[in-house]
């Protein structure tokens, strides 16, 4: 149907009189969660997470069901987007689009002044959305008080304002419980009408990308602990510990900036936690940030709980992105089981989670690794004609065959191949993270400063190669040198003169509303 029928609302609890609203990027189509908020005089909070109910129009085992368990998630390209769910059902009916009514499945949370949840219901309901906003435009009010933003949404802005003071709250609380908070860039590629890259920027985020990041982390580890307690097969969201190796190469780069982290088996990770806390608005910390996060292993689906170290909760899962990822599906109709609902082969799912954590987990690093290739290309594709250029630079990797160089104008990386630095041979040191001359004794260390030039550009490798701009401005430095003071540059958010753009297609939470 391309409407809710009367006979769907049975059993639900109607929410459409609450004041609902759903954040996402400007050019997303497929809402899945909306929110509600209340603040009470003795000072709890009410939080309403709605998410769409997919399983009322998807049955367990239908055509769309097996299909969409096959793809496990959709897939966000720049300019497009491979849904998991026909766009009837992802754009159309699930979607929780303004002033329409919508099935849903809500997660109640009614939170202290300490930022404890105290009590949460999960039920079926139905809602009404008030408005459609944006990250940018809630952030413009929450963190500018953009008057003309403000005057528009005046009925909003007290629900705005408990939402950013209860974000504030919750991320207080997490913290102190140690999960750790990486601040990375991601990149941005604006497009023309034609559908060619303008330019790539860092992406913006502001406080509406965090509060709705807390409020789907608070409902994610709700229903975690909810179904957690039940005998049934459960798909849990977990985190290994990060191997012990690669945390000891991390230890090793981080003494180069005057920083020390002691490795052990025990190793917890508010530890990390307050280690990013320490190097915030530093020169280094965007480094790393990236380093750690490459020590950490990758999060996946499984049937056994081993918590989350990253985000330090012992119980977690995906609920609250059924347009998009089919563990949260699968969640759904667990929380209706519980809930006294069927429609779930119970006898069979001790067989089939396994393999649909298998398949959802592997199927995620396919989506991830498309996602990577395709922005890869986009970024080859700009830098083609820029060869010549020159671009300031910090160095982001250092391998046995030459340094990774990140632009500070445009997100785009590159290689100075080792055969590029003349006047000397280099060796590789691992252990500093550096190339050094034999015989001029100059280096070039993870986190220098460098002025490059584009040398070439290979569309079928989609890989940017560099070359020093001057070897006379190159870091010159006696062996031992600190580099601790050396500054990334600051990403440009600059906009090309001249040319009509539109954003990426690419919703900008399409993996950043839970981890």
């Amino acid at each position: 149907p391309d409407h809710v029928t009367a006979d769907l609302l049975a059993g639900r609890r109607d929410l459409r009189a609450l004041t609902t609203v759903t954040i996402d990027g400007e050019h997303a189509k497929d809402f899945d969660d909306a929110i509600s908020i209340e603040e009470h005089p003795d000072g709890v909070t009410r939080l309403w997470v709605h998410i769409a109910d997919v399983s009322a129009y998807v049955p367990w085992d239908s055509v769309l069901d097996l299909e969409a368990r096959r793809r496990a998630t959709s897939v966000y390209f720049p300019d497009r987007v491979i849904p998991m769910f026909p766009e009837r059902l992802s754009n159309g009916i699930c979607s929780l689009n303004p002033f329409e009514d919508r099935l849903t499945l809500t997660c109640q949370m009614d939170i202290d002044p300490q930022g404890h949840r105290r009590v949460y219901e999960l039920y079926p309901s139905v809602i009404r959305s008030d408005a459609r906003l944006t990250y940018t435009a809630v952030g413009r009010i929450l963190e500018q008080e953009d008057p003309e933003l403000s005057q528009r949404h005046e009925s909003l802005l007290g629900p705005l304002r408990a939402m950013g003071r209860l974000c504030k709250l919750l991320q207080t609380r997490r913290r102190e419980r140690g999960s750790i908070d990486f601040d990375l860039p991601e990149p941005e590629i604006l497009l023309d009408l034609l559908g060619e890259t303008t330019s790539i920027i860092s992406r913006e985020r502001t406080i509406a990308h965090r509060l709705i990041e807390e409020f789907m982390l608070a409902a994610n580890e709700t229903v975690a602990e909810h179904l957690s307690r039940r005998e049934t097969p459960m798909l849990y969201r977990i985190h290994d510990r990060p191997d012990p190796e690669k945390l000891l190469n991390f230890s090793e780069v981080l003494s180069g900036f005057g920083h020390g982290l002691a490795v052990t088996a025990t190793l917890a990770p508010k530890t990390l936690a307050r280690l990013l806390e320490t190097v915030k608005d530093r020169p280094e910390e965007g480094l790393i940030n990236t380093l750690l996060l490459r020590s950490m292993k990758q999060a996946r689906y499984a049937v056994e709980n081993v918590g989350h170290f990253g985000l330090a909760s012992a119980h977690y899962t995906h609920f609250t992105s059924p347009i998009r990822r089919y563990p949260d599906l699968v969640i759904h109709r667990l929380i209706k089981a519980s809930l006294g609902g069927g429609g779930l082969p119970v006898d069979r799912l001790e067989h089939l989670m396994p393999e649909i954590a298998r398949t959802s987990s592997a199927q995620e690093r396919v989506s991830m690794e498309a996602e990577r290739e395709v922005i890869d290309l986009k970024k080859t594709r700009y830098m083609a004609d820029k060869v010549g250029q020159e671009y300031d630079g910090i160095i982001a990797g250092v391998t046995q065959y030459g340094f990774f160089v990140q632009l500070a104008d445009i997100f785009v990386e590159g290689l100075v191949h080792m055969t590029a630095l003349e006047g000397d041979y280099y060796r590789y040191h691992e252990k500093q993270h550096a190339l050094i001359g034999e015989r001029h004794r100059r280096q070039y260390r993870l986190g220098d400063r460098v002025r490059v030039v584009v040398d070439r550009v290979d569309m079928i490798k989609r890989r940017v190669d560099f070359r020093l701009a001057e070897t006379a401005d190159a870091a010159l430095r006696p062996k031992g040198g600190t580099h601790a003071k050396t500054k990334p540059p600051a990403q440009s958010s600059e906009k090309p003169a001249g040319k009509t753009r539109r954003r990426s297609s690419r919703r900008g939470r399409s993996r950043s509303k839970t981890p």
